[in-house]
């Protein structure tokens, strides 16, 4: 028996500290913060992408009674960079999130489904989408790359 580990790399920011794209995406995703639909849960998600044109995507979650039917902030951001903008990759997605219920202290990673839904995003175009985790005044996070969430992950070589 041989034991592995996987190392993931990122990058912590203080608030003051981030490029100035980053404040722009980071401001996006908060702003619609107020269109996440989550009477169930009180817990908003947005997901803003600015794809390689730098234009500036946004999603944000939508709940319904069937609980665990609704759909995430990063689905429905990726569904509208390809209907907008079919043919045309991403470069960095900033995730932001905020609650009606409680204080959010930490930040939050997307779940397994949309990991592997922006995994995909990242595999069709071939290039890296920095993702960015981060809530107002509390350190923001960086990873490279989406694989660097979904370590061993499911891809379209695993079908050929």
């Amino acid at each position: 028996m041989q034991e592995h580990h996987f190392n993931i790399a990122y990058r912590e920011y203080a608030p003051n500290e981030l490029p100035d794209e980053v404040v722009t995406l980071f401001q996006h995703a908060k702003a619609a913060l107020k269109d996440a639909y989550s009477p169930y849960s009180k817990f908003r998600v947005a997901c803003a992408i600015r794809l390689v044109n730098d234009e500036i995507v946004t999603g944000t979650n939508q709940e319904n009674a069937a609980y665990p039917a609704g759909i995430c902030a990063e689905g429905i951001a990726l569904g509208a960079c390809a209907s907008l903008h079919p043919n045309v990759g991403a470069k960095e997605l900033f995730i932001t999130i905020a609650s009606d219920a409680f204080q959010v202290e930490q930040i939050a990673a997307p779940c397994g489904i949309c990991r592997q839904q922006l995994l995909e995003f990242e595999t069709r175009f071939k290039t890296p989408i920095s993702v960015w985790l981060g809530i107002e005044g509390k350190p923001v996070i960086r990873l490279a790359s989406v694989k660097d969430l979904l370590p061993l992950a499911f891809t379209k070589s695993d079908l050929l």
